[in-house]
Formats: structure tokens, sequence, C-alpha cells
């Protein structure tokens, strides 16, 4: 039985426990939300050392850090090191995106040495099987589609990203649009261009029954994945990406029929002013179920400083309800991205996802700032340094700028305020 089944009979699971203790929630919460479907639990029972993630209504919002090969850079060990700098930050979750080298290879490793809930694109694989057979993407097997997915599953991935929203008549209706970007979603790319190709329908929406089948067997989180996402804030809430949301709504509920726990994935670029707006429709039109946001990013010319766009379209969309956070580093739209700018991309989705939790009154997150706020007063550095969201990069810059006064720091010296303040408040 999956979480979302075991929940639904009443059974509490030590998935549940944990994740319990972990969200400051009772356990009856935690079922609750799972039985509902506006909660879910990425723990593939096959995930050597694999930790339950939750993620949903009420819960700390989650960050993913995204990492993986490309055709062009193929370095496992420099993505190792990107996961375990990713877990470092503080990432609940990695996905692996790799296209280039022994993906399979690489994905062992990840599923091995890292703890945090594992996510995949199955139709990476699937394009990169097909090229070493020779052949073009738009030549993909559907019998090879769902091949990677069950070999996927029973290695222990615990949540894939399914392209099954974008149908010939949602690639119609791109058409009819008429968009700057068109699709930006790779994943979303192979299949329109599959199906132009082939004059057939999305196999992964066509027997979306044998995805369903397959997930339900391993308890795999589908995390239907937003193909029409816009790629610019021109292209934002058009008519092709809401013709996508509405199907995935549809599919969302056919996956909580089917027992099968599963989150949407959301843009994108989007103005400032239509991010809420964004969440509040896709809350809408899929019943609540947890939602996954690439960013979303603010402004389309923040390149090299993405992962900033990103944090503030982040910090808008959790508050407004959005539960997951896909980080954005500051590589995107120029290069794969370094290590540095891994961690630099996990830090500020963090920052975002801490930010929208104050707001959203999620249990600890106020009490964490209001430590914080103690420490200083008290000009008490070793607990600040404890306390900081990154307490590596607070310490650094600490110690790169010593004062001669070790209760102080050299933005004020010996004019410190909060020291000050102490000292003649004492004599009132």
């Amino acid at each position: 039985m999956t979480q979302l089944e075991q929940a639904r009979a009443g059974n509490l699971t030590p998935a549940m426990k944990i994740v319990a203790e972990e969200e400051h929630r009772s356990t009856e919460f935690i079922q609750a939300g799972l039985a509902a479907g506006n909660i879910i639990i990425t723990h593939n029972p096959h995930h050597p050392q694999g930790r339950p993630l939750g993620v949903g209504q009420g819960l700390r919002t989650k960050v993913n850090a995204n990492l993986g090969t490309s055709m062009d850079h193929i370095d496992y060990e420099e993505e190792m090191l990107k996961a375990r700098t990713a877990v470092e930050a503080g990432a609940d979750a990695i996905m692996d995106l790799s296209t280039g080298g022994d993906v399979v290879a690489l994905r062992s490793r990840l599923l091995n040495e890292i703890p945090q809930a594992l996510g995949t694109v199955p139709v990476y694989e699937t394009a990169v099987r097909t090229v070493k057979k020779g052949k073009r993407v738009v030549e993909m097997d559907p019998a090879d589609m769902f091949d990677v997915i069950e070999a996927q599953a029973q290695a222990g991935v615990d949540f894939m990203t399914i392209h099954a929203g974008v149908t010939r008549e949602s690639v119609d209706r791109l058409c009819a649009q008429g968009r700057i970007a068109d699709i930006v979603s790779r994943g979303g790319a192979f299949m329109a261009e599959w199906m132009i190709y082939q004059e057939k329908e999305n196999p992964y929406f066509a027997q979306y029954d044998r995805v369903l089948e397959i997930c339900r067997k391993y308890d795999v989180t589908i995390s239907l994945g937003d193909a029409m996402r816009p790629g610019c804030l021109e292209d934002a809430t058009d008519r092709a990406q809401i013709q996508e949301l509405i199907i995935l709504g549809e599919l969302a509920r056919q996956s909580k029929d089917a027992g099968v726990q599963v989150m949407v994935e959301g843009p994108g670029h989007v103005p400032l002013d239509q991010v809420q707006t964004n969440i509040q429709l896709q809350k809408r039109l899929c019943e609540n179920a947890p939602f996954y946001v690439l960013g979303p990013l603010v402004t389309d010319v923040a390149v090299g400083y993405d992962h900033i766009a990103c944090a503030i379209g982040g910090a808008i969309a959790a508050a407004a309800g959005a539960d997951f956070l896909c980080y954005v580093t500051p590589a995107e739209h120029l290069r794969l991205p370094s290590v540095q700018d891994v961690r630099d991309g996990v830090i500020a989705s963090r920052i975002a996802a801490h930010a929208a939790d104050i707001a959203k009154g999620v249990p600890g997150a106020r009490e964490w700032d209001r430590k914080m706020a103690k420490a200083r007063k008290a000009l008490d550095w070793e607990q600040q340094m404890a306390l900081a969201l990154d307490p590596k990069r607070a310490r650094e810059v600490r110690e790169s700028s010593r004062p001669q006064t070790a209760e102080v720091c050299t933005m004020c010296g010996d004019f410190c305020a909060m020291k000050g303040m102490s000292e003649y408040l004492k004599k009132k």
C-alpha cells in the first residue's frame, strides 16, 4: 500500500511518524493531509537509506536542487560534489536531470550515497537511450518510456516528473496562442516534438493508467510536469499554460483515485503581480494538491542573478500556498551550474521558503527568528552563528573583518546601538 492508501485505511506508518515529528505536527494532522491528497510523503521503500519527506499544506516549504550531466559536460565526481553541497546547504530533495554519459550509474550513486528524496525526469533517460541507438528523440519507443519508469522506480527513485499534460490538443492551443518562447521545458519539448512527428497522442497521457500502475507498485510520487510553463514574462498565464493546468488537475484527481501520491508542477517566468493568481488557480484546479514551482522568476533580465529573481518569486508563491520550491542558480540560462552556483541557489530558495513559512504561520518558523533577535540583543555571536540559515557563510564574513572589541562588529564598533542601549537602559 502507498502512504496515501495507508492514510485512507487509518494506518499510521513509520514515515508518517517521522514527518510529524520533523514538522512539529500531530500524526493525525499528517494522516488527514495524506488522505485528502494535500500532503505527500516522498519515500520509495527501495531507496537505500532514503529519508521520508513531507510536502504540502501546513508543512514547512521545501527546497529542491537540480543537478546532472549534459552531453557537453560529463563529470560524475563533480555532480556528486554538487549533491553533497546542496545537502550541506539545506536542500530537502535532489533532482537528477542527467542527459550525458552513464546516467544510470550516476543515479545509482546518488541513491546509495544521498539520503534526501531523489527525483528524476524519466523521458530524459528514454531520450538518451534512443540517441545511443542511433535514432532521434522523435523516434522514442513508447515501450522504452514505460520501461524507464519501471526501472527507475525499482532502483528507488522517490518522485518523477511525468509530462502527461502536454497533449495534441494543448500543442494545438500553443500554436494558436502565438508565444514568444514556445516550450522551454526540455521534457515538454521532447514530447511535443514526438507528437508532431509521430502524429500520435502523448503515450504518458494516452496510457496514464500504466504510469499509475507502476508508481502505485513502488509508492513513487508523480510530479505532473508543466510542459507549457512560461519561459518569459510575456507568455505567463496564457491559454496554453492554463489548458495544460486543467489537464493536470484531472490527472491529479485520477492519480489520487488510484491511490498514487501526486504533486503538480508550476511556472516558470511570471510577473510579480501574477504570482499569487497562478498559485490560486493551481490550488483550485488541482484540488489543493501540493504545488511545486520553478522559481518563479519575476523578471527575464536578471541573467547571472536569476537565483535572486527566483527567490523573490518563490517567497511570494510560497506565501500564497506553494509547497515546494525548485531552486534556480546564478548560471540559469547560461550554462550548467558549478558547485558554488548550487550552493548559492539552495540558500537563496531557502531564504524565500523561510520568509514564506513565517507568513503562513508554519510551526517553528517565527520562533527561529525570535531566537536570533534575542541572540543579537545579547551580542551572543556564537548563538548568532548557530542560528544563521547559513552558519558557514555567516562565520566566514565575521572572521573576514574582526572588530577591536569582540562583542561588537566592524560596522559600528564602539558605536554599537545594541551595546550602548543595553548599558544605558540599565541606569533607568
